[in-house]
């Protein structure tokens, strides 16, 4: 009995081992963390006549949160001073930058690593931020479509594939693609509908103003944003811009052209826009967008104090960059960039 109980915990001493050097070497080494843990900011509390049904029956009228916004965050040992916030693109949470499809590091923890407090969001209405059932609820109790919202989509992985330039064509990778496309299912789980179209305002109206509680909560700090998540930037340094130490801007959409005010807003504050490769490729993320950018860089400079720069990677050595560039297999080569600017601009 005593043999068998020595061979039990050796094996799980050996199973464990081998759990903690697979996540190290995910991880690339060991975290000391000094505090971790989530909260939510922002967010009001509305009245709803149209809360739906559980099994037990209809759910009473009453009080409900809208517009909250998730927050995850690591602190390490003998953190910097100033804070990263991590923002996701459409159709993603958070979970963008916590680790890869194939299983690698994530920025999230890379950041940490390098000594940044950092903060993963989750904006409203997408993810753990929930978002407002409310009318679609009220468009199925009337039997009227025309309540529900407009605006709400999944993206395909069709639709990904392309328009995120993983390749040319569904199932046909560019030839130096970074993005492993061995783990496209493994991507396709991390999307969510875009249900901050069940807000009022959606993304664009609420993101900005949670944004904005949440630096108002954890002090001055550097904002990432990724694709649909640009022009929270713009708007957030409107709202805040003492607050906002630097902008990273990667890929940002260009659906919403920035007022003379946020341009204005920019003066001091460092921002570097940042593209990746195939931006000739038949994608909303490409060539268009950037130029889109450009022209917003182009104002902030011509703005007194106006510190914006649009980096492509490939003209600074760094090639074959999907619209993913935060889980490309080189992410960690684009995050080193990224730091090297910080360490230069934000300091």
């Amino acid at each position: 009995m005593t043999r068998s109980i020595s061979f039990v915990l050796r094996a799980c001493a050996l199973a464990l081992f081998t759990a903690n050097a697979a996540v190290a070497a995910s991880m690339g080494g060991p975290l000391r963390i000094a505090d971790m843990g989530s909260f939510f900011v922002g967010g009001r509390i509305i009245d709803t006549q149209y809360p739906g049904s559980f099994p037990a029956g209809r759910v009473p009228n009453g009080k409900i949160a809208v517009d909250q916004m998730y927050v995850s965050y690591v602190i390490p040992e003998h953190a910097k001073k100033t804070p990263i916030v991590l923002v996701p693109g459409g159709g993603l949470t958070g979970a963008e930058y916590e680790t890869t499809p194939d299983g690698r590091e994530g920025w999230a923890t890379y950041f940490a690593r390098k000594g940044y407090p950092v903060y993963v969001v989750d904006t409203p209405g997408r993810g753990r931020a929930g978002f407002d059932a409310t009318s679609i609820v009220e468009a199925k109790e009337k039997k009227d479509a025309g309540v529900l919202p407009s605006g709400l989509f999944t993206a395909t992985g069709e639709f990904a594939w392309t328009n995120f330039r993983f390749g040319p064509q569904f199932g046909t990778p560019f030839p130096d693609t970074q993005f492993p496309v061995a783990a496209i299912d493994a991507f396709a789980a991390q999307g969510v509908p875009n249900s901050e179209a069940t807000l009022t305002g959606g993304g664009p109206k609420t993101a900005p103003i949670a944004l904005a509680a949440l630096l108002d909560r954890i002090g001055p700090s550097i904002v990432l944003v990724h694709s649909l998540s640009g022009p929270y930037a713009d708007a957030l340094v409107g709202l805040r811009p003492k607050r906002v130490r630097a902008v990273v801007n990667i890929e940002g959409a260009q659906y919403i052209v920035p007022t003379d005010a946020q341009i204005a807003a920019y003066k001091g504050i460092p921002d570097l826009e940042l593209f990746g490769d195939h931006l000739d490729a038949q994608a909303i993320t490409g060539a268009v967008r950037m130029r889109g950018r450009q022209a917003v860089v182009d104002k902030i400079n011509q703005q007194p104090g106006g510190k914006a720069r649009l980096v492509t990677l490939p003209s600074v050595g760094i090639h074959g960059n999907s619209h993913m560039m935060m889980q490309d297999r080189n992410n960690l080569v684009v995050a080193d960039y990224i730091l090297k600017w910080l360490a230069v601009q934000a300091k």
